[in-house]
């Protein structure tokens, strides 16, 4: 069984520029710190998601 991923998922997830920043309480612009990303990736439903999805995808843009 073959399942095919959608195209560009990470334009789709991030549709909603600064959602984060105003769960979180913290001015857009501003960098939301690692430990508040871990903390707010342990809760559920969509703050949850949105947190867990930044810690992964702010691995996306180092260099190597």
């Amino acid at each position: 069984m073959a399942t095919t991923k959608p195209k560009k998922w990470i334009a789709k997830a991030t549709k909603n520029k600064g959602a984060l920043h105003r769960h979180l309480g913290i001015t857009v612009g501003q960098r939301i710190p690692v430990a508040t990303l871990r903390t707010a990736s342990r809760r559920g439903g969509l703050i949850g998601r949105e947190a867990h999805l930044a810690l992964t995808l702010r691995g996306l843009n180092r260099k190597k």
